[in-house]
């Protein structure tokens, strides 16, 4: 079975990182969720990052506030793909110091942004990684999108009403 690491910065970030969890767990995705920090825990950080993939790990959501190094110092040092949410942390200047930490990267070094606070759609993007080579989880992708595209239709009816 596929499983993607869930990880942040700190125990204040899981209420939006929790949305990650929940969507890759409706795809039946194993997932493995941490605290991570890349100031406070530099050494676990490099040890997650260079070893996820020897435990099954097929893709990495990080997401992080304020200064955000956590999902680019993952993506230095892993092999993984890795897909940044940038979180509106309680010190962060509206967000921005987030985002823009995490969208930033240089030449080499990848990292998928998503919204600030997306981390529902960091699940999703990570489902998609893992479904390019799993023909179930594809189905599942399949399905969800189908779910939505209804769910416009729905709504698209009773405002025409």
């Amino acid at each position: 079975m596929s499983k993607v690491g869930v990880i942040m910065g700190s125990d204040s970030d899981l209420p939006i990182m929790q949305e990650a969890i929940d969507i890759l767990k409706d795809f039946n995705i194993e997932v493995e969720v941490d605290i991570v920090s890349a100031h406070r825990t530099p050494e676990k950080l490099f040890d997650y990052s260079k070893n996820a993939h020897t435990r099954g790990i097929k893709a990495i959501v990080a997401g992080a506030g304020g200064a955000a190094h956590l999902p680019g110092m993952v993506a230095s040092l892993s092999p993984l793909p890795v897909i940044g949410v940038p979180v509106k942390s309680r010190n962060s200047i509206d967000g921005w110091d987030s985002i823009l930490s995490i969208l930033q990267m240089p030449g080499g070094v990848p990292v998928a942004t998503v919204a600030l606070n997306g981390a529902k759609n960091a699940g999703i993007l990570a489902a998609q990684i893992i479904g390019a080579s799993d023909q179930s989880i594809l189905n599942k992708i399949i399905a969800y999108k189908e779910e939505l595209k209804l769910k416009v239709e729905i709504a698209s009816k009773k405002v025409r009403k």
